[in-house]
């Protein structure tokens, strides 16, 4: 019986192979840009597909089709999932650079109550 975990990275892949030169991608994707870019976060990073490549796989290396998002919760939500994905592996979020712009301004400036 296959792990939970090995589950979701299936449906990440949505059965799709990764080129030979998606490792060097990453990599190079992950100096320029190594923090989620919604919580700010340095924990579980992914390179996050802003057009899946198993539906457009001429952008799988492009790096104007990458965004770094993190599974780490660190805000209470996995920023993966939920901007990068919509709440569900077999959805994306064309619009996850300009929402984690938006959401990361709120979250960093929201108000807090004095305790």
């Amino acid at each position: 019986m296959a792990s939970l975990e090995t589950e979701v990275e299936k449906a990440k892949l949505n059965g799709c192979k990764r080129s030979v030169e998606w490792p060097k991608v990453r990599a190079a994707h992950l100096v320029k840009e190594p923090t989620c870019n919604l919580c700010g976060g340095a924990d579980k990073v992914e390179v996050h597909h802003i057009r899946p490549f198993h539906i457009h796989p001429e952008l799988e290396l492009d790096p104007m089709n990458l965004i770094t998002l993190c599974e780490a919760n660190k805000e209470g939500f996995d920023c993966h999932l939920a901007f990068g994905h919509l709440g569900s592996f077999k959805s994306w979020n064309i619009s996850a650079v300009a929402d984690c712009a938006t959401w990361s301004s709120k979250l960093h400036n929201r108000p807090l109550e004095e305790v």
